[in-house]
This record gives C-alpha cells, sequence and structure tokens, in this order.
C-alpha cells in the first residue's frame, strides 16, 4: 500500500515492488482522474483517500484488507513542500504539514497495525525527509513537521517491534519530482537523484530492515556531525543562512 502513490516518489516505488514481485500493489492520492490513470499504466490497484481524514484512512484500509487480504508494507508517502518560517508561514499552513506528515502517518499506524499484528507482522515505511534530520533553511513548517514524522516512526519501532512490526523511515535529500527543489535550505544539496534510484536503496534498505533510509548517504555522516557537537552544527547552518539571504 503506497500514499502519495501518483506522485514521482509513489510511482517509482510501486514499480520497484511489481518488478520484485509483489503480488498486489495498491495506490492512493486525491485526484481520482490522476490514480486511475498511475493504476492503469502501472497494472497496479488505484484508490482514493484523503491521508489527513482519518475515517477515509480507515476506510482505505478496511477496503483493502476485505477486497485484497493483509497489507505486508504500507507505504505512508504523501506529503508537499512549504516554505516560510514564522510570520511569513501562517498557522493554517503549519497545521496543514503537521496534518499531512505526522497525524497521516498515526492515522495509517492506527489502521493498520491491528492486522499487521494478527497476522504476526508487517511493515511500515514512513517517508519524512533529511531535513527532518538535519534542516532546510527557510521551510520552517516542512523542517518541524518532517522531523516530527521520524520522532514517530522512531515510537513506532520501540512501541511495536516486539509484535513483530518493523518500521523504516525514509529521508531523502532532492528527488527529480514535481516538488523537488534544486537546492535544500538555499544551499547546495549532494545531487538530485532520480526517483527510480530511490526505489532501488528503498529495496536494500526493507531486505537489511534498516531503520534510517538514506538515499544521500552523505546524510548518515550529517546526522553523525550533528550528534558530536550539535552547536557547532548550528553554527554552521547559521553561517549558511547568512550566506543564503545575501
Amino acid at each position: 500500500m503506497i500514499t502519495g502513490g501518483t506522485g514521482g516518489i509513489g510511482i517509482a516505488m510501486a514499480k520497484a515492488f511489481l518488478d520484485e514481485g509483489a503480488r498486489r500493489v495498491v495506490i492512493s492520492d486525491l485526484d481520482s482522474a490522476r490514480v486511475a490513470e498511475v493504476a492503469a499504466e502501472l497494472g497496479c490497484v488505484g484508490l482514493v483517500c484523503d491521508v489527513t481524514d482519518e475515517a477515509q484512512v480507515n476506510a482505505l484500509v478496511e477496503l483493502i484488507l476485505e477486497t485484497h487480504g493483509p497489507i505486508d508494507l504500507f507505504c505512508s508517502n504523501a506529503g508537499s513542500i512549504a516554505e516560510g518560517v514564522l510570520t511569513d508561514a501562517p498557522n493554517d499552513m503549519w497545521q496543514q504539514q503537521w496534518e499531512l506528515h505526522v497525524m497521516a502517518h498515526l492515522y495509517a499506524a492506527r489502521a493498520v497495525l491491528p492486522s499487521m499484528i494478527a497476522n504476526g507482522g508487517g511493515y511500515l515505511l514512513n517517508t519524512a525527509s533529511a531535513a527532518g534530520l538535519l534542516a532546510a533553511i527557510g521551510s520552517g513548517p516542512y523542517t518541524v513537521s518532517k522531523a516530527a514524522a521520524i520522532k514517530l516512526a522512531e515510537f513506532l519501532a520501540i512501541t511495536h517491534g516486539d509484535d513483530g512490526i518493523k518500521v523504516s523511515v525514509l529521508c531523502p535529500q532532492g528527488v527529480n519530482t514535481a516538488m523537488a527543489p534544486q537546492s535544500l535550505g538555499d544551499g547546495a544539496t549532494d545531487g538530485i537523484i532520480e526517483a527510480s534510484e530511490l526505489a532501488a536503496v528503498v529495496l536494500d534498505a526493507l531486505r537489511d530492515e534498516r531503520f534510517h533510509v538514506l538515499p544521500h548517504p552523505e546524510v548518515g555522516e550529517y546526522i553523525k556531525r550533528k550528534a558530536d557537537d550539535t552547536d557547532r552544527w548550528l553554527k554552521g547552518m547559521r553561517r549558511l543562512r547568512s550566506r543564503a539571504a545575501r
């Protein structure tokens, strides 16, 4: 099951899973016409769902369980970018990002975990961002909500690991999709990769059951540097922000 399934990352993951021999792949998204188009192109099932509406997420999971059987892997992938920091990011933008990047993952877990646990296990893959592990300057609602998404994934892994539930969190930098930035945090990225490259990394990470899925491996080193000396890291990010503002 892949939410946000008609975007570049969602499509790439669906293709990769089908190529690997998945018995059934279901994608969902908001636009019914686009969902039907992508599902027909891929040869998978397409359903409409607003992942920020818990009732719709519950209905989606119930329909899949009744029609197609157990869900082995739920990819909570829907997301969007939002620019702004404080005064230039209104409350409704912060709330929208919170609903999409945090509550949608929570709704998915609530809906699918009972059946997964009853069946002896399952896998949750939540899409976050390298911005959640580090920071994207100029994108406060995005950065903060993606950080919360990572913490939620950690909490799920701790709470339900002994129930047979595996959890991974996908944290890319720039990916060549419709919402791809040419830079992150107004600074150079470590390269804009293709969605197919990301999907290949996802497959490897799921096989290895790695919690952090890092399509840009450099991010792993940045996490270590941040943990080793957070004050130094914050100073470096302020310097980056100052250069970008010139």
